[in-house]
């Protein structure tokens, strides 16, 4: 503002002059003196004006202020919300990425499972078919042992018919040596057929050891999916 919208004005002067007194003569001879009146001039309005005005621009400077330090707040508010968006925003799409991964490995985790179930499947059909041959196998064994035994036995009767027939001692040898060669035979089956039990037994007892791998195996792989 102007200086001179605050300079006072200057006071005003009577524009009337008091009449010197009298220097000799009585004083009941004295005129009277005349009557001295002030002119009183009313204040001006500009002040008031002024300090309304400078309280005005005193006002709008602080609501000014104010104002510019709520929008540079606001601005700091807006950039941090942003950058904290930005990181939710990388932080979700890590998150995404490894969920995609987590996908992936747990497909792969159920390959896994699906085949070894279908292993194990298959080694229990191949036990189960291995033991049934197995039954067979000592069905025959057993068979064999007892065509043995019967052979044994015709064997003892023969030699005993033998002695007691002299005459017959060839025919009975004959016999013997018939027998003997069938009990020879009955003894390399029987061998023969132990052979493959044992046989059948070790892939039963390799294809039982498998079966337990698979489903060590599948209990793993569940607990890895469960993970």
């Amino acid at each position: 503002m102007g200086v001179g919208l605050f300079a006072m004005p200057d006071a005003p002067h009577s524009t009337l002059d008091t009449p010197a007194a009298p220097t000799g003569g009585p004083a009941k001879s004295a005129a009277p003196p005349p009557e001295t009146r002030t002119v009183v001039q009313a204040p001006p309005k500009t002040p008031l004006l002024a300090i309304g005005l400078g309280v005005l621009c005193v006002f709008l400077l602080i609501f000014t202020v104010v104002l510019w330090s709520e929008v540079g707040t606001r601005n700091g508010t807006i950039v941090q919300n942003g950058s904290r968006l930005e990181q939710l925003q990388a932080s979700a799409t890590q998150l995404q990425g490894q969920v995609d991964a987590s996908k992936v490995d747990a497909a792969k985790l159920q390959k896994q499972m699906d085949d070894t179930k279908a292993q194990s499947v298959q080694d229990k059909a191949d036990l189960d078919a291995s033991k049934a041959g197995a039954v067979s196998l000592q069905a025959d064994l057993d068979k064999a042992r007892a065509q043995a035994a019967d052979f044994q036995s015709n064997m003892e009767e023969a030699k005993v018919d033998s002695i007691k027939h002299q005459g017959e001692v060839e025919v009975a040898k004959a016999q013997t040596s018939v027998m003997q060669a069938q009990w020879t035979k009955a003894k390399s089956d029987m061998v023969q057929l132990q052979t493959q039990l044992t046989e059948a037994n070790t892939r039963n007892d390799d294809l039982q050891a498998r079966l337990d791998q698979a489903n060590k195996d599948i209990e793993r792989l569940n607990k890895a999916a469960k993970k």
